[in-house]
Order: structure tokens, then C-alpha cells, then sequence
């Protein structure tokens, strides 16, 4: 009998060969980074230098410029950061963020091992932290498909998500060069403390965020008096969603938060994508490639 894993792998599996084909084939180094070698160092820039190799996170934090130098490598490993915290439960069932992380986490990897690259993971909530080495194939999808199914069956974990411990977590498990997709709401206690280490995976990897929210995050919108229960912290607190003072403090708040989590993530020079749990997961990698590509071209 089919596991839940194995089901959701076919039906994506189907989706992404009818609507995804020749968009995530190819090279994907050629798409993320545009070069076909493997960064392996960084000195100082001399003139002889091709100045699109120049690092410019690094040279504006030294004052000096430095470049990155680079060794033949053919084969891509990727990584898949997921944040399996409990704000990640939050949503409808069924339509939740932790159901669209699943689907870009398994569209992402089987995706990527059929062009025969390598695909590893890091599972982190709170207390529990699981690595998949990184392998090729389908069963490894699979597998993949499988841990995130057993970590969400898992009781939640009370307490804000440790963002800068998963991020920390990552740059000691990916050790080579790699291409890091980091799924996660980024929502933690500590607002965007996590900045300083998202800036240092940087450094070594070439790091894709995939930002999960659920539009009622954003947009609360007017369903009287209710009962809000933070997913982290388990704290429950009655409110009139139709208060215009409560409202404005809320939006002003969102707005906020926004804003930081939008400045923390140019400030690292990663490349920040938003995904509602209200659109297709896979529209949603579509147009993270087309804009991958458009800033290529630049």
C-alpha cells in the first residue's frame, strides 16, 4: 500500500512534468550563479581581476575588495533548510504553511535529482534536528518526503523558532559549496537577530529564501471577537478584530516586521522569494526561476 509520501510524490511528480518541465531542467548552476566552476576561496582583488568575480557582501564589510576564486566542479549539491517550527502549523488544514514547505521541499528535490545533482536536507524545529546527507534519486525523494511526514506528526514544540540556530545549523552541515534553499516564515522572538548568520551562509553558498506566510498573517481581516493563540508560545488572548485602534496597531506591527525581514534579507544579499499558502506551490517555483533569470541578465 502507498504511503501518504509516496502519494504526494506521484501527484507531483505528474504536476511537475506537466507544468514545470524546461523551467527547473538544465543547469541549474547556470542559472543561480551563471558559471559552471565552484567557488573554493577569497583574496584580495588586483587589477588583472574580472571584476564580476568580485564579492561585494565581503568587500563592503572590509572596505577593500575582494574576489572569489573558483575550481572546476561539474556536479551541483543542494541543500534544503526546512523550518519545521510550530508557526509553520499555522493555516487550514490541509492548506497550512507546514502542507505548502512540503510541497516546495519535494518539487524542489525531485526536480533537482533528475538532472542528477545531489539533494541534502536539514529538518530543524526547536528540540529536534534531523540532516539527510545529500544523495541522487527518486528514493531519496522519497525518504525526504517520508522525514518531513514523521517530523510532522510530531506534538509542537512551544517556544519562538530559533531562525539564527537553523541558519547556524546549516552553514556547519554544508560543508562544500552548495546551492541553499532556506524554507521558513523567518518568525522568531528575536525579530532578525538571525541576519548575521543568514550574511555568513552567504559567504560560501549561493542562498535562495523561500518565505512561506498565510495571507491572515498579513491581512487579518474583520471576524469579530475571537480568540488569537500564538503557535509558538501557546499564549491565548480575546480580541475585537473589528476595532479600528486594534486594527491600525496590528497593521503597523505587520508592517514592521515586514519591512525588517525585507532590509535583513538585502542586507545578506539573498535572494528573497514570498509564498502564500493561498497560491500554487508550483506557480510559486516558476516564478522564483523567471526571476532568477531576470536578475542573470542584468
Amino acid at each position: 500500500m502507498a504511503t501518504a509520501a509516496d502519494r504526494l510524490l506521484r501527484r507531483l511528480e505528474w504536476q511537475v512534468v506537466r507544468r514545470l518541465d524546461g523551467q527547473l531542467q538544465g543547469s541549474y548552476r547556470t542559472l543561480f550563479r551563471g558559471s559552471g566552476i565552484d567557488f573554493a576561496d577569497l583574496r584580495e582583488y588586483t587589477a588583472e581581476d574580472d571584476v564580476r568575480h568580485i564579492d561585494w557582501n565581503v568587500t563592503a564589510r572590509l572596505d577593500e575588495p575582494y574576489v572569489r576564486q573558483y575550481t572546476e566542479d561539474r556536479e551541483l549539491t543542494a541543500w534544503l533548510v526546512l523550518d519545521l517550527s510550530a508557526s509553520m502549523r499555522f493555516g487550514g488544514e490541509g492548506r497550512g504553511k507546514d502542507s505548502t514547505l512540503t510541497e516546495l521541499a519535494v518539487c524542489l528535490a525531485r526536480m533537482l535529482t533528475q538532472g542528477g545533482n545531489r539533494v541534502g536536507a536539514v529538518l530543524f524545529d526547536n528540540r529536534h534536528r534531523f540532516v539527510l546527507p545529500p544523495r541522487s534519486g527518486r528514493l531519496h525523494v522519497l525518504r525526504l518526503a517520508h522525514e518531513i511526514d514523521k517530523a510532522a506528526a510530531r506534538p509542537s514544540e512551544p517556544g519562538s523558532t530559533d531562525v539564527d540556530g537553523m541558519l547556524r545549523l546549516a552553514a556547519a552541515t554544508a560543508r562544500r559549496r552548495s546551492l541553499v534553499f532556506v524554507v521558513s516564515d523567518f518568525i522568531g522572538a528575536g525579530g532578525v537577530d538571525w541576519e548575521a548568520s543568514l550574511t555568513r551562509l552567504t559567504f560560501r553558498h549561493e542562498v535562495v529564501a523561500l518565505r512561506v506566510v498565510d495571507p491572515v498573517e498579513l491581512d487579518l481581516p474583520d471576524l469579530g471577537l475571537v480568540v488569537v493563540e500564538d503557535a509558538e508560545t501557546g499564549e491565548q488572548v480575546l480580541v475585537d478584530t473589528g476595532d479600528p485602534q486594534f486594527r491600525q496597531r496590528l497593521r503597523a506591527e505587520v508592517d514592521a516586521r515586514e519591512a525588517a525581514v525585507d532590509a535583513a534579507m538585502r542586507r545578506a544579499g539573498v535572494a528573497a522569494h514570498l509564498v502564500g499558502t493561498d497560491e500554487d506551490p508550483l506557480q510559486a517555483l516558476v516564478a522564483m526561476i523567471q526571476d532568477a533569470r531576470r536578475r542573470r541578465r542584468r
